[in-house]
């Protein structure tokens, strides 16, 4: 069932369109201003949001471009309800981020016929359709916001081990459901104790990822470790952290080699979890040296490939900059 946000100050119009949405099967949320609007769809992440296009306080354009600037809300299709007609008020709208726009009064079948249509179009082209999680694109848009902005941030990288073997002895279907479990595990652990706009994603495959904040870091992960044990004793689940409190990532790419590199320590740590230590901890120095990327048969092929990966990995994570290691390492 799909969960539709209401955001309408008219209590009758508000009425009227519980009763049009209820009667189609969809779950209705009402909320009165723009503002909680917003709160609430970084909290609950709705399926689809109708919006007064003439709320006070917050307008529908200022509620829009919030809710398409967070990587958490952006694929939310957004359909305005307004008494206003004119080309240029609309016109407003659709660049403020809004999907649809619908004219006051509304007929019922209209109304139900469009937030079908968009209901649709944002599964198809940026949902997950095995989990319902924001996919590859809205992962990478989700790293990209945050690399773009100073404030503490903490990606967990999640994968189960041995998945491919498990898949084929025991079939997709059974893989399958692994996802789908995992998936539905994140977004309980994140929303019972995470933060207002953690985000999560479905990287692709069996690989997940969490947006968080690193003092939410360790609960989540734990959290999430422990509810995947009780519910499943096929596999191990993985969990590596990568924190910009550590080391600040100033690409993609630069971070996708630290995901990496948290996923192989994760699956070589007795817990399946790690954390990442202070880059000035001798220890973890010594660490790196003596055990790390002894084998790079976890890591991705892509990363696999490289030559003398090994040593090229300590470069990176003893400091070395990105430019630097581009000069070094062919592409």
């Amino acid at each position: 069932m799909a969960n539709v946000l209401v955001v309408e100050d008219d209590l009758l119009i508000t009425r009227l369109l519980r009763l049009t949405l209820e009667s189609d099967g969809y779950n209705v949320i009402a909320v009165l201003d723009g503002e909680g609007a917003v709160q609430f769809a970084l909290r609950e992440t709705p399926h689809l949001v109708i919006l007064d296009g003439g709320l006070t306080g917050a307008d529908g354009r200022q509620v829009a471009r919030r809710l398409r600037e967070h990587p958490k809300t952006m694929h939310i299709p957004i359909i305005v309800l307004s008494e206003q007609s004119e080309v240029a008020v609309k016109v407003q709208a659709f660049e403020a981020g809004i999907d649809d726009y619908i004219t006051k009064p509304f007929h019922d079948e209209e109304l139900l016929a469009r937030v079908r249509s968009q209901l649709r179009r944002v599964q198809q082209r940026f949902l997950s359709p095995l989990t319902g999680l924001p996919g590859g694109l809205q992962v990478e848009q989700a790293i990209k916001y945050s690399l773009s902005r100073p404030d503490p941030w903490s990606i967990l990288y999640l994968d189960l081990d041995n998945f491919k073997a498990f898949n084929d002895v025991y079939g997709f279907l059974a893989g399958n459901d692994l996802i789908r479990l995992v998936g539905r595990i994140c977004q309980q652990v994140v929303h019972e104790y995470g933060n207002t706009d953690d985000f999560v994603g479905h990287i692709g495959g069996d690989d997940f990822m969490i947006m968080t904040t690193p003092e939410c870091a360790k609960t989540l992960s734990l959290r999430v470790a422990t509810h995947f044990k009780e519910e499943s004793l096929a596999l191990s689940l993985s969990i590596g952290e990568v924190s910009n409190q550590i080391r600040q990532p100033h690409s993609m790419q630069e971070l996708s080699y630290l995901t990496a590199e948290a996923k192989y320590l994760a699956k070589q740590s007795n817990g399946n979890i790690y954390y990442p230590p202070s880059p000035r901890d001798r220890t973890y120095q010594e660490y790196l040296h003596s055990t790390v990327l002894s084998s790079s048969s976890l890591l991705p092929p892509s990363l696999s490939a490289i030559g003398n990966l090994h040593q090229d990995l300590l470069h990176i994570l003893e400091g070395e900059s990105m430019s630097e290691f581009e000069q070094r390492v062919p592409w």
